[in-house]
């Protein structure tokens, strides 16, 4: 196998390949050597089956998988070779092998552009302490006491208020005629939650238990049905029961069933203990980005399409998924697809300026990700969504994604590589916001 090597731009690499006859005749004799040990043909043995036989048989399989599997070979070979990280997928631009006939294809990917690191060795980063609240840690205290509420029927025969459970039944009507979907029985209501529509919800806050009313709901226009967007129905209710959350006493006792605490002192603690630790890494990471976002301003290179496009469509759906748990979609933004993308493209390249630095500081500092961790990265991957491990890693493998797999892991090794050589410096923290 030969190939040349073209640059098509700074970032993105073409190489042209060809073939002899000797290697593509050997490359289908062992895949036809393969086919003959597992297939089985009436009036043959098992793993007797002539070779003819099996490639006049199988020809169409045995051409396209002795193909692919060359071309593998040899992807893994020239990327090896050139030194090259493929950023992007590799594409293939070519026919089958051809038996007694040289084979020619190309390959097209992009790659990281080459650029100098500035000298981030001993570099002033500031720190924020850790120091956790008395009264952050009673928020938790008080959140742990209203998990463990139990759930009373309200003594008062009145309408619900905020913070308890109404038990109804509902149904939605248009010009006098039900709607079909928009109705339940017995459905637990939690008032407060924001997690029904404001109307309806100041609607129930009017019926007492064995009550039934009935008023105007009206959908926001950019709910995220669009059958009922904008649309005005009349909603009927009837309410059985109104509950209340008794809280417990923040005593040992409720310790002990919270988490097997001996005290409140000692879930205190755990609470204070928690908090440093997240607080921490909070912090670790604030300034890890303080120091990056530094060192990006003094460094300019070109950055490879497909990687801001990669970036810019994850940031698409993240923003999809985001709306739609808002109960709206995504049109609900007043903004065109187009218009989206325009917006959101800045941060696309800016997250792979970032990936583009931290793995060529990676190189610099030596750091490596062996095949054993992107094993462990693929398997938390699967669990995460529910597949097979091997399904995951072959579609990785097949859809060549391993490599930017690998450079992923390489960047958050890399920041850690980086963050050890600064001078750090501790400094009295602002305002915190997270949860232990």
């Amino acid at each position: 196998m030969e190939y040349t090597v073209e640059d098509l731009s700074p970032v993105k690499k073409k190489v042209s390949v060809t073939v002899p006859v000797d290697e593509v005749n050997a490359s289908l004799s062992a895949t036809i050597a393969m086919y003959r040990t597992s297939v089985d043909l009436k009036g043959f043995r098992k793993g007797k089956v002539p070779s003819s036989v099996i490639e006049g048989r199988f020809k169409k399989e045995v051409y396209s998988e002795a193909t692919q599997d060359l071309v593998n070979v040899h992807i893994n070979e020239i990327i090896g070779e050139l030194n090259a990280s493929p950023v992007s997928r590799i594409d293939f631009d070519g026919g089958e092998l051809v038996r007694d006939e040289e084979f020619k294809y190309s390959l097209s990917f992009e790659v990281l552009p080459e650029f100098e690191l500035p000298n981030y060795e001993g570099m002033d980063v500031e720190m924020e302490k850790v120091v956790v609240k008395d009264d952050e840690v009673d928020e938790v205290l008080n959140r742990i006491r209203g998990n463990m509420a139990e759930i009373v029927p309200l003594a008062e025969n009145r309408p619900a208020k905020d913070g308890e459970i109404a038990v109804l039944d509902f149904a939605a009507f248009e010009n006098g005629e039900p709607i079909e979907g928009i109705a339940a029985e017995n459905f637990q209501m939690s008032l407060g939650d924001k997690q029904a529509l404001e109307d309806f919800e100041n609607l129930v806050k009017t019926v007492a238990p064995g009550e039934s009313k009935e008023g105007d709901v009206t959908f926001p226009a950019d709910f995220i049905n669009p059958e009922f967007a904008g649309k005005t129905v009349t909603m009927k209710v009837t309410v059985h029961s109104i509950q209340e959350r008794k809280l417990p006493e923040l005593d040992d006792e409720m310790a002990r069933k919270a988490g097997g605490f001996e005290s409140v002192e000692k879930m205190r603690e755990a609470v204070v203990q928690s908090y440093k630790q997240s607080r921490g890494q909070l912090c670790r990471s604030q300034a890890q980005t303080t120091m990056l976002e530094g060192l990006l301003k003094t460094v300019d290179f070109p950055l490879p399409e497909s990687m801001v496009e990669m970036y810019l469509e994850n940031l698409l759906q993240d923003q999809k998924i985001k709306v739609e748990r808002q109960g709206k979609s995504i049109e609900s933004l007043g903004k065109t697809p187009d218009e989206l993308r325009a917006e959101m493209r800045p941060e696309a390249e800016r997250i792979a300026k970032t990936q583009i630095f931290l793995v060529t500081a990676a190189r610099k500092e030596g750091v490596e990700v062996s095949e054993q961790e992107v094993d462990m990265q693929l398997q938390q991957m699967a669990m995460k969504s529910g597949q097979d491990f091997r399904a995951v890693k072959d579609y990785y493998a097949q859809n060549n994604l391993l490599f930017g797999l690998r450079d992923r892991m390489l960047a958050d090794k890399a920041m850690e590589a980086i963050f050890e050589k600064a001078n750090i410096t501790e400094v009295e923290p602002k305002e915190l916001k997270t949860e232990a």
